[in-house]
């Protein structure tokens, strides 16, 4: 792990370059942005590791978590990959990345006033009743975590991976429950190299709780965007999805579930 050489966010921050407005105002990019490398081995990537390797790796996501988010300036620790020169990565050594904002950014915002809302009303968390929903489109489980393509998947083969009970954040988590998420991660992404014969390139986000106060409402979940919707056809945010949020998927969750269950793959 080390920083960022050109870090989006750094500490101590920089003056902004302009003055802001009550409009539209501006505040110093004060955080950290950390690169996670997942190997030695240049040419290798997520799914290629072994499994000892990624457990290691989950238990450096949650050192990071609880050690960036304990700095008083930090609010939000967000730990994502982004995989594949479809994504715009130029760097192919296989690697994560984690930033550290100074601010709770807006998708996870509306997570957790979705969440907070949801439990007030019914008693249960949004998270838990979503996954009661989504036997037919189960891909793949391990212990504490299932991944599933999501019935709302905005792509054809998004698919979430979360807790079957409630835990918040990474810091929530066991040794044995961070082996499970390991497991399930891995058995996913050579499941997405696959699918189609090649090496699958993806965003994976981690959902978690922020760190500046209490979020128990919150329930910890990865997502993962790969863009291909065939072997040779990508899946483009046009008109609908670009300007509008709406998305255009013409494909069936339990379709897309059930062709990920069926790939045989070992997770060793």
């Amino acid at each position: 792990m080390f920083e960022n050489q050109f870090p989006s966010l750094k500490l101590p921050a920089a003056d902004p370059a302009i003055e802001g407005t009550d409009l539209m105002p501006v505040r110093p990019s004060a955080g950290v942005c950390e690169v996670i490398c997942y190997s030695q081995q240049h040419d290798g990537t997520f799914a290629t590791m072994p499994l000892s390797q990624i457990r290691k790796l989950t238990r450096v996501w949650r050192e990071r978590y609880v050690d960036l988010g304990s700095r008083p300036e930090v609010e939000y620790v967000f730990i994502f990959e982004n995989k594949g020169r479809e994504i715009g990565v130029t760097l192919a050594h296989p690697h994560g990345q984690v930033y550290a904002y100074p601010f709770v950014p807006p998708t996870p915002t509306l997570e957790l006033a979705t969440e907070r809302a949801y439990l007030e009303r019914t008693g249960r968390h949004v998270m838990a009743d979503v996954l009661a929903e989504h036997d037919e489109q189960v891909v793949c489980s391990h212990g504490m975590f299932v991944a599933f393509v999501p019935k709302f998947a905005r792509y054809p083969y998004e698919v979430y991976v979360t807790s079957r009970e409630h835990r918040p954040s990474l810091a929530a988590m066991s040794d044995t429950e961070l082996d499970d998420l390991a497991h399930v991660l891995l058995e996913l992404t050579r499941k997405y190299d696959a699918l189609f014969d090649f090496s699958m390139p993806y965003i994976m986000a981690i959902h978690q709780a922020p760190t500046n106060g209490e979020h128990d409402y919150n329930w910890f979940h990865v997502e993962f965007y790969p863009p291909y919707r065939t072997a040779t056809k990508l899946k483009y945010l046009a008109g609908s999805e670009a300007a509008m949020a709406a998305f255009i998927n013409d494909t069936l969750p339990e379709v897309t579930a059930a062709t990920l269950r069926g790939l045989s793959v070992i997770v060793d």
